[in-house]
């Protein structure tokens, strides 16, 4: 009994800090018993509610992963189903082409291999469906244990609940960014300029060494026909060079051959209609360049016909940094085809074309020296500009709203690949930047500030043609 004295005389002494106001000073009563006062809060942390909420973010995080990998089987079937259908299509031109050499087995066969594709493509229009219902209930079981989160964070331990959140956190962004790509995928706002400007560029996507497999050729350029005319809308242009003059180009079917360097189809420019520089633009089956004489051209492969036309108030004196070669950039967007230069002052105008009889209709100032650019694009009518931040980073730093004519600074970073590229592009059929980066074909996605949703749902034989 004295040595229990003792230590609650010690207890009752010795001050511990946070703690010592729970309990009341010790005092001995009658005989031999001895007591004293402790306060309890009235609630205790609802620990096994936090269990299961980390439980429950376990099972969450995996079928998230889960739902991922089908995102990237479903992009792979596209592919796949699009070879069958290119395929199909093609063996039944041949029938059609020379129906005699034919019996009614093959006709058959060709019968049931259609049934087999549209039993795929029915399967697969079911399991991306299913794969979106399933990510709006997570999204929903996400929301709700945040909420819970929330009311713990104002009622018990706040440390050990902010810990837990910001695990929260970092599930929802991957979530975020599923549910991103499962819509850029299956359901793109193509061609909506319904969005305040560019939030994020992605992580650059090596596509190849040029199509002329030559590390040697580091000058070039690389895209598609941001208009394309019928039985065109696969197809891939590029050019590559070891110097700045642009003296041929080359066609490709689509994807799959630009990465095999199969090409079906070539041009050699004219004499004395070399190209010079890089930010070409294909429009409308058109080439517009920049070329030795200063000033704009253009070439109709349609009607194997050239056109020039010179601009006044531009200054042949002036470049973008990346090249000494690029008084002209060409951009096209959803709205039309512009060009972009140098005024006398050095400052860079932007200039809306006129596609049909290749004239300047409208020229805007901006305030950007074009040698502090490295390279600018179009995208919605607004023009931005990009320069280089460090050794591995470009910044979008600039843009201009060209139907409001107002400028802003802004700052939109994003990987560059290697040290120096000569072209960048955007392209509004895919939404999409193409550079060529010391000979690498590189591309990356954009994405906007959404200000509305997209309304109709493109049907998946769309999304089979633009992947090509």
């Amino acid at each position: 009994m004295f040595t229990s004295l003792c230590l609650l005389a010690l207890l009752g002494s010795t001050p511990v800090s946070g703690r010592s106001s729970l309990w009341s000073d010790w005092r001995n009563q009658t005989g031999d018993d001895c007591t004293c006062d402790a306060f309890l809060p009235s609630a205790t942390f609802p620990m096994k509610d936090l269990v299961a909420i980390e439980q429950k973010a376990d099972e969450l995080s995996l079928q998230l992963e889960i739902e991922g990998g089908k995102v990237d089987e479903y992009e792979t079937k596209v592919v796949s189903y699009a070879e069958k259908i290119k395929k199909l299509t093609e063996r039944i031109e041949e029938m059609e082409e020379s129906p005699h050499g034919y019996d009614g087995g093959d006709f058959e066969d060709v019968r049931v291999e259609i049934k087999q594709v549209e039993a795929l493509v029915e399967e697969l229009q079911l399991s991306i469906k299913t794969t979106g219902t399933r990510l709006e209930s997570i999204r929903a079981q996400v929301t709700a244990m945040v909420q819970t989160l929330t009311r713990l964070e104002k009622t018990f331990d706040k440390n050990l609940v902010l810990q837990t959140r910001r695990e929260f956190v970092k599930l929802q962004v991957e979530l975020e960014e599923c549910e991103n790509r499962y819509q850029e995928i299956f359901n793109p706002n193509i061609g909506s300029c319904a969005h305040s400007g560019i939030s994020r560029v992605s992580k650059p996507v090596i596509s190849h060494i040029n199509a002329l497999i030559s590390s040697a050729s580091t000058y070039g350029a690389w895209g598609k026909d941001s208009k394309p005319i019928p039985d065109r809308e696969t197809m891939y242009w590029h050019t590559a060079r070891t110097n700045d003059d642009m003296t041929q180009i080359r066609f490709y079917t689509d994807y799959k051959n630009l990465i095999t360097s199969k090409h079906f189809s070539s041009h050699n420019f004219a004499s004395g209609w070399e190209g010079l520089g890089n930010n070409a633009v294909l429009r409308d089956n058109t080439l517009y360049y920049h070329r030795h004489t200063f000033g704009l051209t253009k070439f109709n492969f349609s009607s194997q016909t050239y056109d020039f036309r010179a601009v006044t108030g531009a200054s042949p004196k002036f470049s973008y940094t990346s090249s000494p070669y690029q008084q002209f950039d060409f951009a096209a967007d959803e709205t039309g085809l512009y060009v972009a230069y140098a005024a006398d002052s050095g400052h860079m105008a932007i200039a809306k074309i006129n596609e049909a009889s290749f004239g300047i209709e409208e020229v805007i100032q901006t305030s950007v020296f074009m040698p502090a650019v490295t390279n600018a694009f179009m995208v919605c009518g607004v023009l931005y500009t990009v320069r280089t931040v460090d050794t591995h980073n470009e910044e979008i730093f600039y843009k201009l709203d060209t139907r409001t004519k107002q400028g802003s600074y802004m700052s939109v970073l994003f990987e560059r690949f290697l040290d120096r590229y000569t072209h960048l592009d955007y392209n509004p059929r895919d939404q999409k930047l193409y550079m060529f980066n010391q000979g690498y074909m590189v591309q990356y996605h954009l994405w906007f500030n959404q200000t509305t949703q997209a309304t109709v749902e493109p049907p998946l034989e769309d999304f089979v043609t633009e992947s090509l």
